[in-house]
């Protein structure tokens, strides 16, 4: 393309260029709660907001834990009339239960805020909670009182931020009513994420994009998470599905983790390695999560449950400490206390054995006691089915499920039974395939006396284990530590994995979106489909691309590829491309679709012009926007005054933004802005030989300039059956439409060389510019380079008509 395109950067690709076309006191606590739907199914995170009232109105306050993982967020920001970032917050959130002030709701006349949360969740059960529980005073108590010490910091940021710790209390209140526990003190993780620390793509982009969900089939693993989650851990998973909703702006990070895959990518012993060792941990949030809450109540249960969680932490830490020599004050601690051969182990005898006999010998005397009469019960069990056995002479065994306790298990197999009968003496007989189950009233008594045991063993090894709890909670930090390396560990070496099954190339930072070769991932990854690649390049001098071309030719696909490339290189991902150069995007918005709202009783243009307003509202010089088909559900008329007026608001921004359109006229718009480039999907004409009737081949290729094909709906429309006159008068009718339309939109500015020279020292000044920014070229190379931009200068000039000959 003769350097059109070059920009002087380290890249070959840059350097010539691309060419690309380019409970029960909730009756006082809680004053309502209800949901009009199913829970969603896996949610576990609760989250309170709250908004500020009077002068304060749009002054959001959110917190949220996650029942999964001790660590408790907080936010607070200001959102617009639309409520855009509350709801695509509670969205990444997915929650399962959200909690307001009674007062948003009162007497049936929601606000505003509650309202929209209504409408957008109505899967996800609401409770209104009395607004006295959101009391910043009472939260910021709360917040000195649970944080663990290695995050105190973050009192420093909160303090100030009055609704999100009023969301605190409401919150932690409310759990300390439904799950009948507090939170140890100094043993909760809490942060602050303020919106500025990553890019914002709101709940309906990531939906149009297919981030999480694939929106024909919600099961299907055809998403963006689908294709990068090869995820060993849940923990893993749940990073990577955040980093998705919510990619990362800061270079340095995005670097530090493309650094970790490119080795990982390496060294394949180690990889391998790693994803291994990976696959051994058991769910590090979720175990961390019961051991930082004290019960009210001490039962059984919760004896059994805290012995089994100590447990799954040693397990867990002896892998750590085998693997990294790490954290073993904590595993010393533990040691003292829990046998060493006690482990996590699969099955429900195993594991109630592992739990008896966790505790070391000598610490506690009853213990000791408890035990050995357990272990004679269970001695004296197996002798009575050994007796049973031989008194009958059958091939009974002992057997063990959590439901029935121990019993008596016998197959069917090459056994004759007197009379064709089980003995009168066993009891509770069930049949499964070929075995019988049965037990007997002595065999049940044994149980009993055996359940009794267990009680006094769980009772005494829950004293222990609480004392070495708390002991363990002093050094908490470490292992909120080791859960967010487990995870964010399991997430690289994830996209490492995507790497490995496709062809994928590590992308640069710098000021411009530079692709080449460039594919959709998603379709990459469907069976069968091997999608075209395709080039990209937007730069500040051509920040603003037009795109053409008819219905079905690649238009939607391509806007949707540069988005989910732009997304996945700023989570630390590498993309699917020959060479890519992205520049971080603050916030992608799309506006795609065109399906008329039912439940909210708005039309496709309504939807339209709403998800617009959205954009130009939020929109900043560092954003990244995708708008496809807009004004399609007016008239033509209408139509082209709204995209051009949309298209002028636009152009006057930094922005980087792709548009789709099928109004043709609106590629005059490069003659009149000269950030202002036109590219069109490409397609083929066909003659059959026999029957002389044309046929298109859609080609999927952008290439530079506007499309030439015009009507191309009434060509899909000659596709079908419609009779051929009515396909005909279209024909006349729609080309009397477009010229006059083409006669309005060319009167709107008058076409002079002043312009055409204004574009061209447009275009010098932006590549000249970005050379000084990007360039590390030697320099004969950067002569060249600048050789051809002034000829290039002098073309467009001689254009013009406006070259003189000095």
């Amino acid at each position: 393309n003769g350097g059109r395109y070059s920009s002087p950067n380290c890249s070959s690709v840059y350097q010539h260029g691309l060419s690309c076309v380019s409970h029960s006191d909730f009756s006082v606590f809680a004053a309502t709660s209800c949901s009009s739907a199913t829970t969603t199914s896996g949610a576990s995170v609760i989250v309170a907001v709250v908004e500020g009232r009077g002068l304060a109105r749009g002054e959001i306050g959110m917190a949220s834990l996650n029942l999964k993982c001790p660590e408790l967020v907080l936010s607070q920001f200001a959102d617009t009339g639309t409520y855009a970032k509350v709801i695509t917050k509670i969205h990444i959130l997915v929650p399962l239960e959200i909690l307001m002030p009674d007062t948003s709701s009162e007497k049936g006349k929601g606000t505003k805020l509650f309202n929209l949360i209504t409408e957008n969740f109505p899967g996800v059960a609401f409770t209104a909670i009395q607004r006295k529980y959101f009391n910043e005073r009472k939260g910021l108590e709360y917040i000195q009182q649970l944080c663990a010490p290695e995050f105190g910091t973050v009192i420093m940021e909160v303090q100030a931020k009055y609704y999100c710790l009023a969301a605190a209390a409401a919150l932690l209140k409310y759990l300390e009513f439904i799950q009948n526990s507090v939170y140890a003190a100094k043993s909760l993780k809490v942060s602050f994420k303020g919106s500025e620390q990553t890019a914002m793509i709101d709940s309906a982009s990531a939906s149009n994009l297919e981030l999480v969900v694939n929106n024909r089939d919600h099961r299907s693993e055809h998403s963006l998470l689908g294709v990068l989650n090869h995820t060993k851990t849940p923990g893993g998973a749940r990073r990577l599905r955040s980093n998705i909703l919510e990619p990362l702006v800061d270079v340095d990070t995005i670097n530090i983790r493309l650094d970790t895959i490119q080795e990982l990518l390496q060294d394949e012993e180690l990889f391998f390695g790693l994803k291994n060792a990976i696959g051994h941990f058991l769910d590090i949030d979720q175990l961390l999560s019961v051991l930082v809450q004290i019960p009210k109540q001490e039962t059984v249960q919760v004896a059994e449950a805290k012995i089994t969680h100590v447990i799954q932490l040693k397990h867990t830490l002896d892998l750590v400490y085998l693997a990294l020599c790490l954290f073993d004050m904590i595993l010393e601690q533990i040691k003292t206390v829990i046998n060493d051969d006690t482990t996590y182990l699969k099955g429900s005898l195993n594991m109630r054995t592992q739990k008896c006999y966790a505790v070391r010998p000598n610490i506690n005397e009853f213990l000791d006691i408890a035990r050995r009469a357990y272990t004679e019960i269970v001695d004296d069990i197996a002798g009575l089915v050994n007796q049973m056995g031989e008194k009958y002479g059958l091939p009974i065994r002992t057997s063990f499920n959590s439901a029935r306790g121990f019993f008596i298990q016998m197959r069917l197999e090459g056994v004759v039974l007197p009379e064709g009968k089980l003995p009168s003496e066993f009891i509770k007989v069930t049949k499964h395939r070929n075995n019988y189950g049965f037990t007997t009233a002595d065999l049940m008594k044994m149980n009993d006396r055996c359940d009794e045991a267990l009680r006094e063993i769980f009772h005494m090894s829950y004293v222990v284990i609480c004392q070495l709890l708390s002991t363990v909670h002093e050094h908490i930090h470490c292992l909120y530590k080791l859960s967010d390396a487990v995870s964010m560990l399991d997430m690289l070496l994830s996209l490492a994995n995507a790497c490995t099954i496709s062809d994928y190339v590590r992308p640069e930072f710098t000021d411009t979106l530079a692709i080449k070769q460039g594919r959709h991932p998603i379709l990459e990854r469907m069976a069968g489909q091997r999608p075209v690649s395709n080039n990209s390049y937007i730069s500040e001098g051509s920040n603003f691309v037009i795109i053409t071309g008819p219905n079905m030719s690649g238009k939607s696909t391509y806007l949707k590829q540069v988005a989910l490339c732009q997304i996945m290189a700023q989570i630390g991902s590498f993309v699917p491309a020959e060479y890519a150069s992205v520049c971080v995007a603050d916030q992608i918005f799309t506006r795609i679709g065109v399906d008329d709202d039912f439940e909210t009783n708005s039309s496709t243009f309504m939807l339209e012009m709403k998800e617009i307003s959205y954009i130009i509202h939020n929109v900043s010089d560092r954003s990244l926007i995708i708008i496809d088909e807009l004004g399609r559900g007016t008239s033509a008329e209408e139509g082209i005054g709204i995209c051009h007026s949309v298209c002028e608001v636009l152009l006057s921004l930094k922005a980087f933004t792709l548009f789709a359109t099928h109004f043709l006229e609106l590629c005059q718009l490069e003659s009149l802005y000269p950030n202002v480039e036109n590219q069109h999907m490409e397609v083929q004409h066909t003659r059959s030989s026999d029957t002389g009737a044309e046929g298109v081949v859609y080609t999927y290729v952008l290439n530079r300039g506007c499309s030439e094909e015009s009507h191309y709906g009434l060509r899909a429309a000659e596709m079908t059956a419609l009779p051929s006159n009515i396909i005909q008068e279209a024909k006349k009718m729609a080309s009397k439409v477009s010229q006059h339309l083409l006669v309005w939109f060319m009167n709107i500015r008058f076409f002079d060389p002043e312009t055409q020279r204004q574009r061209a020292v447009y275009h010098l000044a932006t590549r000249l510019l970005q050379a000084a920014r990007n360039s590390r070229l030697d320099p004969d190379s950067l002569r060249m380079y600048l050789k051809g931009l002034k000829k290039q200068y002098e073309a467009e000039l001689q254009a013009a008509g406006t070259l003189t000959e000095e």
